[in-house]
């Protein structure tokens, strides 16, 4: 990335192709909450839904375009004719109008030639241009197009008005590297919005969400928590605090925001946050071990990246099994008990014991009896 200040946009499609993760479907109350709450939190751009699924759906659309939110909202539609029609009288004024980009997707979904997508690209365009809309070209399988045809696919959606192009690994085939090399090819032969769409099947979805970046992309997709088809798209929680700690660039998104709306939709979606998962997971500022303890202690620096008060969390120690003497004294601080280091000696061997055992830290009582002579005793037996 070579100027910081760059402003990289973010394109939410929880409402899109976060739902379409299978069994999750969003009441409206749902959505309406998830958008309000990702509005808030300054996402740029969300995707709400596809028009051509039915009333109820373009019902549900107009609810959200109602909410009057500051994101552009943008729906998803192929590139048929019943599609736009669908899309009319909502109220959203960009369009991501997808098509399939691969041979194998031109050949074996859709049964046509890469002459006919170019064409089709000019002529969906002009008429969704004609009808008011701003238009996203959506490249299905962009991942496993041949590079040469990608290229006259950006060409023609550019000449043909669209103000975008999405790049989709559709099925999460990339790895940083090659992303990169893509993106940069795009970016030197084009004028458009270029924007990267990631899905997580070999785990790489943030990590090619960045280099899309670096390669030039001025929008990407996320979803909350990663959800979306198969393992997911880029986790949003993910791609803002990576953005920020890493290249320190500019998203208008609060982070403080990120748990509030990773629970929501945690349970609107019934998928658990797992507890270790990055920036949103419960567990991910609590230290046992007793190295990291005991560097936490003199200073949060020494085993800090992220600054849990940027998220508004703060750091929390535990006792357990690996617990060390400095944690130990810690934790009989936190109930008014001051030990020294023998006595902290002492009471290891107990403490992980109970751990063991229990698979939980020990409780005031527990802390204050293996400090007697009937130690051995705190613990429960097998």
């Amino acid at each position: 990335m070579t100027d910081n200040r760059q402003k990289i946009i973010i394109h939410d499609t929880t409402l899109r192709d976060g739902e379409q993760t299978a069994g999750v479907a969003f009441t409206l109350e749902e959505r309406l909450k998830i958008a309000r709450m990702l509005d808030l939190a300054g996402v740029a751009e969300l995707e709400i839904g596809i028009p051509a699924m039915g009333p109820q759906e373009r019902e549900e659309i107009r609810a959200l375009v109602d909410l009057n939110l500051r994101a552009r909202l943008v729906v998803w539609c192929r590139m048929h004719e019943h599609d736009l029609a669908a899309a009319q009288g909502l109220g959203v004024q960009t369009l991501n109008l997808s098509i399939p980009v691969s041979d194998q997707q031109i050949d074996r979904k859709i049964k046509r030639d890469r002459s006919w997508v170019l064409a089709r690209i000019g002529l969906m365009t002009a008429q969704a241009r004609d009808l008011g809309f701003e238009v996203c070209i959506g490249g299905e399988d962009s991942s496993r197009a041949h590079p040469d045809f990608l290229v006259q696919v950006v060409a023609a959606a550019e000449r043909a008005g669209a103000r975008r192009f999405r790049f989709a690994d559709t099925l999460g085939v990339l790895d940083p590297f090659t992303t990169k090399a893509i993106f940069e090819r795009l970016r030197s032969g084009c004028g458009l919005e270029l924007e990267m769409h990631a899905h997580n099947d070999l785990g790489l979805a943030t990590a090619n969400t960045l280099a899309a970046i670096l390669g030039g992309a001025t929008h990407v997709n996320t979803t909350v928590n990663g959800l979306g088809e198969r393992t997911g798209n880029a986790p949003l929680e993910e791609v803002v605090m990576s953005l920020h700690q890493l290249y320190h660039c500019r998203t208008g998104i609060n982070p403080q925001s990120l748990a509030a709306v990773s629970l929501a939709v945690a349970e609107a979606s019934c998928r658990p946050i797992p507890v270790n998962k990055p920036i949103v997971g419960s567990g991910i500022f609590t230290h046992e071990s007793g190295i990291h303890v005991s560097g936490l202690l003199r200073d949060p620096a020494n085993y800090q990246s992220i600054d849990p008060l940027e998220l508004g969390r703060n750091h929390e120690l535990v006792l357990g099994k690996h617990s060390g003497t400095a944690a130990v004294c810690w934790g009989y601080r936190q109930i008014g008990v001051d030990i020294n280091q023998a006595q902290a000696q002492t009471v290891l061997p107990h403490l992980r014991q109970h751990a063991a055992l229990t698979k939980r830290q020990p409780t005031t009582e527990e802390l204050l009896c293996f400090l007697t002579e009937d130690a051995p005793k705190c613990c429960p037996s097998h």
